[in-house]
């Protein structure tokens, strides 16, 4: 009786009992234990650049550093300030003024302003959930006019290079520092990739100081990125829907269906467990459901070197 019971209540919740192992290492949160902080005492400084700015002032929400402004346009208030009376954070300090973003923010330079838009919505109505607290946080207190101001500023910034992705058996260790972000361990060493990315700066002090001009390398099983164009291309023997469709040939987006070309490996893992797993959903995500029900942890990961191993 109680192996009928067991049975039932899995065939009322299939997509319980079909989803993909939720893949830990791409939702990185912050270790209890740190080792020591060593660029606490170590003044932030960025070659070529006239700016200074103190350790507090390049974590300072509300107004977050901005290197090189030659960089990017003219940035409106909310990306460069924010809205400290509101609450609402300077959309730079995760997302940078380029809009390339750090590994566990989003890359959102030229995001179509649509696309931009039903997205914080989605955060506003609680749509989109999973590994994005700041942004579940922000939608309910961002305003509309912000929204706007915000989405036509990165749509306007043109893309650039900012991962590369490498396949091999072994990664450095490493472990996950303040805000989520996952750098080398201090102690060294190294240790079997396994079935994971490992994602990390190519420079670390650079992105410490959320410097904008250089990105990440993506660590990625050997094979992967073959792995991952079959399914990208050809729907992987049926297990999915070719990308391409949707995303376009060179993956850089169609009319407001975003661009996933050279975006963080490790982001795009957390948005298709999140889309097959119901932490994104609404009419934004719809298209997406038959894409992912059949995908295994395994499958995400080969999707994602593939579009992060690809030109912006």
């Amino acid at each position: 009786m109680r192996t009928l019971l067991a049975i039932a209540i899995l065939a009322a919740i299939p997509s319980l009992a079909l989803g993909a192992e939720k893949p830990s290492w791409a939702f990185p949160v912050s270790e209890k234990e740190l080792p020591p902080d060593k660029y606490a005492d170590k003044a932030p400084s960025a070659p070529g650049s006239a700016k200074t700015y103190t350790r507090a002032q390049i974590d300072d929400p509300y107004a977050p550093p901005d290197w090189y402004p030659d960089l990017h346009p003219a940035m409106p208030k909310v990306v460069a300030q924010g809205n400290k009376a509101t609450q609402v954070r300077g959309c730079a300090l995760c997302h940078l003024p380029t809009g390339t973003g750090h590994d566990e923010s989003a890359y959102v330079a030229g995001l179509p302003v649509t696309y931009f838009l039903r997205q914080m919505q989605d955060f506003k109505t609680g749509a989109r959930k999973g590994g994005a607290g700041t942004m579940i946080a922000m939608g309910p207190i961002i305003s509309d006019q912000e929204v706007r101001e915000a989405a036509e500023y990165f749509a306007a910034v043109k893309p650039r290079q900012w991962i590369r992705v490498v396949e091999t058996d072994t990664v450095p260790k490493t472990y996950v520092g303040r805000g989520n972000k996952r750098l080398i361990h201090p102690a060294g060493g190294s240790e079997p990739i396994g079935m994971r990315i490992i994602e990390i700066p190519e420079e670390e002090e650079v992105v410490i100081n959320r410097d904008p001009r250089t990105g990440f390398v993506a660590y990625v099983p050997k094979g992967s990125i073959a792995k991952g164009e079959a399914m990208v291309t050809q729907g992987g023997g049926g297990k999915t829907i070719q990308c391409t469709i949707c995303h376009g040939p060179d993956l850089h987006g169609i009319g407001d269906v975003p661009p996933i070309a050279g975006r963080q490996a490790s982001y795009i893992v957390r948005q298709l467990w999140n889309f097959q797993n119901g932490e994104r959903v609404g009419n934004s995500a719809a298209l997406m459901k038959a894409v992912v029900e059949k995908l295994s942890t395994d499958d995400m990961l080969a999707i994602a070197a593939y579009t992060a191993s690809r030109a912006p």
